[in-house]
């Protein structure tokens, strides 16, 4: 395999895992902005594990930096495209075109207007414990 063909056969790759196939042909991705989600719609989004793992790795880049075939998650490249639309239908994720690749940028500023804080909690490296009850248990 030559240079220029594995260079294709990787660009072909990161496209696929956003909703190409090898060709590239693709329509532009629609976007929702934050202020058209609801709370409910937030929440479904962030509530997976792969996607908040993305958000993770996205809020870690620059924007426009990521292509969708350079996130190293446990899934097939149908299920990761069908991430990053609920990401974007979630007001979460802008998506570019650049040549046959992708590019991803976190709505940050955007989504924390529409929902301060949440995004902060979701980004925090250690789980959020529950608090201890204030009174006797059911097992007391």
């Amino acid at each position: 395999m030559t240079a220029t063909e594995a260079t294709d056969t990787t660009r072909a790759t990161e496209g696929a895992a956003c909703g190409t196939g090898a060709t590239g042909h693709r329509a532009a991705p629609a976007h929702t902005h934050p202020r058209d989600v609801t709370l409910e719609a937030a929440l479904l989004a962030l509530a997976d594990p792969v996607r908040r793992t993305l958000v993770r790795e996205l809020a870690a880049s620059g924007p426009w930096v990521r292509p969708c075939g350079t996130f190293d998650v446990p899934v097939t490249k149908a299920t990761l495209s069908r991430h990053f639309t609920v990401l974007r239908e979630a007001g979460l994720l802008e998506q570019r075109d650049a040549g046959a690749r992708r590019l991803n940028r976190l709505r940050r500023e955007e989504f924390d207007a529409r929902f301060p804080g949440l995004l902060a909690l979701v980004l925090r490296d250690e789980p959020v414990a529950p608090d201890e009850p204030d009174g006797p248990t059911e097992s007391d």
